[in-house]
Formats: C-alpha cells, structure tokens, sequence
C-alpha cells in the first residue's frame, strides 16, 4: 500500500506542530509509555496531559530520567512538557481504581477540547480501562465514541500498520447484529467518511477503496447470503456514479493478500474480527488506530491497558510511538490542506 500516483505531496511543517498526549487509565502502561517515548526528542510539541505524580512513578519504575516542563516548553530527551491534572487516588500499577475515572475523561475531553479550540492540532491517546470507568459511575463504550459525541460528528475508524490501512463498517457489536447494521445509508456515510479522511488527512488524491462482502466468498452470487447482492453493490454503484474508486464486494479470505493489498489505499471490513486479525498479525507493534470524521487527528495506541505488567519496567512504547509519528504527519497534512 504504497504511495503511487493517485497521492499528492503536501508540504508539512512538522516543527509547529502541537500534539495532546494522553497517558489513559494511570494504573495501566501508558505513564511508562509515556516516559519510554520522552527519551527521545520529537519534531512536533507533545504536551501530556497526566498527573505528575504517576509519571514520575514511572520513570522509576523504568529506571529512565525524567523532567517535566510547563505546556509551553519545548522537550528535549528525557522531559515532558505537562498540562498536570490530579488524579483522586494515587496510581497503584496493576489496579485500576474506579475512583480514577473522572480523571481519566476529563483527560480526554481536555485534550478534545483543546483540539476544537485550535490550542491542539491533534491529539494521541494511551490506552483506558473501559470496566474501570464505567464501574466508576461513567457510562463509557470507547474514546472513539465519547470524541464523536464531544464534537457532535460522525466517526469510522481505522486501524493501520505500514502494511495496511483497515477501516470499519461496524465496531464493537455482537456479530448475530452485524447484518442488520449494515445498510445502504450506513455504508454511504461511512464510505464518504473514509474517502474524505483519505483524501484529508492522507493527502491521497483518487483514494482506491476495496470493499469486504459481509458473508463467505461475499456471498457466492447469492448462494451464502444476499447482503452483498442487496446491500453492498447497490450502495457501491452508486458511490461509484459519484467518482469513488471502490472494488468489491471482495472475499474477504483472499482481499489480504500482498499482491491485492498493493492495489488499495484502504481497505474497508464490515465488521471488527473480519479486518483487524489480519493487520495485528502483519505488525502489532505499529499498529494504530485512527480515528476518521473528527475535526482533528486523533490516533490511539492499538493496545489495552495490560494491568499484569504495568509497574514491572516491561513496557513496549512501539505502538504509542507509531501513534505520534502518524498523528503528526496527519495533522501537519491536514494544516497544509
């Protein structure tokens, strides 16, 4: 999925560039990710939004240096520029304290916040304990969704690793409630969705689509399922008419492969586990998941909290430092559009 003709070259100015960077859930590995990524020193402005406290619990528990600075600082290796928030309980790593979970919203929705006010141009989130936020009273299903309320805006979302961009027609939902989930008007919004970040945020001029059939051999002519017949081409075909370059239905078993991955910019899944095993194997590490239909860049790690090791100085900073890397080069693409 490399770069071809059908991409424009947008002149970026990366060192402008100021970033929210979200640690998440306190007691998870995002305060030592966090701290992994200050050891180096980054083209775009990261300001933290943390409490102090839990950060430098981490730089111990990792045995690295670390240095705080106020938001309007420039870090160099080993600091971090900090918007502090205080937490309601201190950071016990390895238990999420639901008493923490006004702290960790009010993270997100400040950086959100600050995106809408142009104080961001971006924002990149560590991962959050969604059991512990909603047994902190905190009715919660995902930062996808509480970003999209928060802007009043409908959202796809993405995930990507250097091999492969997976975008997704439905997220978390039980798969006996796929097939009724997926209608013309859906697919078109998420379609025009997908086209418009591509183009946006992507600066990829004609972006080439491929579109999954819901069922086996997207539907063997009508033989394992009529969705595509009913649904997925009629929606297509009109899109088309329009000027979207989409391919599909395809059969989702063979869509993956190297020498048909080549030929898309993206790929779009109709649910969770048909697109997202495929990306985490090719490359887990660097996968990120962005979040598309947004005012602003917002890219998350593709990682849980993983509570078993946080505390422990095991902590891998791959995915949150891909997530940096994407976010900047999306919200430097988006401010020279």
């Amino acid at each position: 999925m490399m770069p071809t003709s059908s991409h424009a070259s947008a002149v970026v100015d990366v060192m402008n560039t100021r970033l929210a960077l979200i640690a998440g859930e306190p007691a998870g590995i995002g305060p030592e990710c966090c701290v992994r990524l200050a050891q180096t020193r980054h083209t775009a402005n990261l300001i933290t939004i943390a409490d102090p406290d839990t950060l430098y619990q981490a730089a111990e528990a990792l045995k690295l240096p670390l240095r705080l600075l106020s938001a309007d600082q420039k870090a160099d290796a080993g600091e971090l520029a900090i918007l502090p928030m205080r937490q309601k309980k201190p950071t016990v790593f390895g238990d999420a304290n639901p008493e923490n979970a006004e702290f960790v919203i009010a993270g997100l929705l400040r950086a959100a916040q600050g995106c809408l006010d142009g104080e961001f141009h971006g924002m990149v989130t560590g991962p959050v304990n969604k059991a512990a936020i909603n047994a902190g009273g905190i009715a919660y299903t995902g930062t996808t969704e509480l970003l999209a309320e928060h802007a009043h805006c409908d959202v796809v979302m993405m995930l990507a690793n250097p091999q492969m961009r997976v975008a997704l027609a439905t997220t978390h939902l039980a798969l006996r409630d796929v097939p009724d989930a997926i209608t013309i008007a859906t697919l078109k919004k998420t379609l025009g969705i997908l086209h418009h970040g591509l183009r946006t945020q992507f600066a990829i001029t004609n972006p080439r689509i491929a579109v999954l059939g819901l069922n086996p051999h997207a539907g063997e002519a009508g033989i394992l399922g009529r969705e595509e017949i009913e649904v997925i081409e009629p929606c297509l075909q009109q899109l088309r008419e329009q000027g979207m370059h989409l391919m599909g239905p395809l059969s989702a078993d063979t869509a993956f492969l190297p020498q048909k991955l080549a030929g898309f910019d993206a790929v779009l899944a109709m649910y969770h586990d048909q697109g997202l095993p495929v990306l985490k194997h090719a490359g887990f590490e660097h996968a990120v998941n962005i979040t598309l239909g947004l005012p602003y860049p917002r890219v998350a790690v593709d990682h849980g909290t993983a509570l078993e090791i946080a505390g422990k100085g095991i902590a891998d900073a791959s995915s949150l430092q891909a997530a940096v890397t994407q976010c900047t080069q999306l919200a430097s693409t988006r401010n020279a559009a």
